[in-house]
């Protein structure tokens, strides 16, 4: 819990006295600013895929800032860490492709989704699961949506970028190196995140192993700066975007969705997005919450997964996009600053806020932020991810993580690098009984020879 001394707006017995009114799960365990730096912690994948949605596919906008912050709101105070809400990134990868799902595909993709992952929490089935899958094959998971966040975040550095047809187009054109979105800005951006908050750590380490004072720059709500400077630059490189504004949010209605539009967005969008959903959404968010928050109880799979499906059923049917928790977000989200739900419920004030005010107009003024900005936040997301498998013990975990790593970046599948960690694994395990049987059965039969000889050896003596 928040000091008096690290956060002066909690301070003294007026602090100690609303304290009392505020669930446990949102009190600050640092400084305000530090929850708000977290508070967009994980603003370079959102960001990317909403805008990219809405250009191409015609998402609302509006609606869809309405409804995650309704779900920041709840997993804030149900979960009490910096729990992200992100889009599903496979729907919207195969959205924004040739097959091009339509709005009422892309919330069946989402509702089916749902339906499975509340399935598998209420039976405590994905608790049965989560038990059962080996660390380094999680670790290997959580290593390649990592390194694959920190390869986008430096093609957004790098390259111009096109989210008119999809949330990680590419162009070969490079980076101009000045401008209002050009190189030296986002070097500038990560130059003054690194100075800011070092490495990321709470504290600095001494050699001996002891801890010394933390660094006064690390208080720096670096993230929010950097963002907040991304929205001035938005109306400075196109002031025109003032006029495009409609205040007023959009009209909520339901979605129609036919047989045919559930069908497709199933087998087109929920087939590949559940292996993700359930290996990333749920289980490496909870592997990472006990690496992260190792001092709180650890979540429940079982609550992770209900959450996703409950989000889902409720504003898919409205238009939401479908999304899930990820540990890229979270990792984000901690690297920032966020170290309770007070993070995640900052965060949903200010969607609710630009939802209701601004509603799908918004999305005029994202489009104009500096996509270089949004590519550094996103590198230290990934890294930060990317960390969380040094813990690795061994040679033999360290070999199943990396294959399983190494499978997923190259075939572009979650589901294909954590299939190939578990045969790896499970091979590895029997070669290992392999060896335990035969060195059991060498020792039976050594000790069959020693007490023959030691038989003969008294009969001679009898003799």
């Amino acid at each position: 819990m928040a000091s008096s001394a690290g956060d002066p707006l909690l301070s003294g017995e007026a602090g100690d006295g609303r304290r009392r009114f505020v669930p446990s799960t949102i009190r600050l365990k640092t400084s305000v600013w530090s929850e708000l730096g977290g508070a967009v912690g994980d603003l370079g994948t959102y960001i990317p895929i909403v805008l990219a949605l809405s250009l191409a596919s015609h998402l609302d906008l509006g609606t869809t800032l309405i409804f995650t912050a309704l779900y920041n709101f709840a997993t804030g105070l149900l979960f009490g860490i910096p729990m992200p809400v992100q889009p599903m990134k496979s729907i919207a990868a195969v959205a924004l492709s040739s097959a091009h799902l339509t709005i009422p595909q892309i919330m069946s993709a989402g509702l089916a989704v749902a339906a499975i992952l509340l399935f598998l929490g209420v039976t405590g089935l994905m608790t049965t699961l989560y038990r059962l899958l080996p660390l380094p094959v999680v670790r290997g998971v959580q290593l390649s949506q990592g390194l694959s966040f920190a390869f986008t975040a430096v093609k957004y550095i790098r390259y111009v970028q096109d989210f008119s047809r999809s949330s990680s187009a590419s162009t070969s054109v490079p980076r101009p190196l000045l401008g209002l979105d050009g190189l030296v800005l986002a070097l500038a951006a990560l130059l003054f995140i690194i100075l800011a908050t070092g490495s990321g750590d709470d504290e600095d380490v001494n050699r001996d192993g002891t801890s010394r004072r933390r660094r006064s720059c690390s208080r720096v709500p670096a993230a929010l700066i950097v963002f907040a400077l991304g929205l001035v630059l938005c109306f400075v490189r196109d002031p025109s975007i003032l006029q495009d504004l409609r205040f007023g949010p959009a009209p909520l209605g339901l979605v129609k969705i036919t047989w045919d539009d559930f069908k497709i967005g199933f087998w087109e969008g929920a087939v590949p997005q559940l292996p993700l959903s359930v290996l990333n959404s749920v289980i490496a968010v909870c592997k990472l919450s006990s690496d992260l928050f190792p001092e709180r109880a650890e979540l429940s799979p079982a609550r992770v997964s209900v959450s996703v499906g409950l989000m889902n059923f409720v504003g898919c049917w409205f238009g939401a996009m479908p999304c899930c928790h990820g540990a890229g977000g979270l990792a984000g989200q901690y690297r920032f600053g966020g170290r309770s739900g007070a993070s995640v419920v900052f965060l949903a004030i200010g969607k609710l806020a630009l939802g209701l005010v601004f509603g799908n107009s918004f999305v005029t003024i994202l489009g104009q932020f500096p996509i270089g900005i949004l590519g550094v936040m996103l590198l230290f997301s990934g890294i930060e991810l990317a960390m969380a498998s040094r813990d690795m013990g061994s040679k033999e975990e360290s070999f199943v993580m990396l294959v399983c790593a190494g499978v997923s970046l190259t075939g572009s599948s979650a589901a294909l690098g954590f299939i190939s960690g578990i045969v790896l694994y499970l091979l590895l395990r029997l070669r290992d009984l392999e060896w335990d049987i035969r060195g059991l059965l060498g020792r039976w039969a050594a000790g069959r020879r020693q007490s023959t000889n030691e038989a003969n050896e008294d009969g001679a003596g009898d003799a």
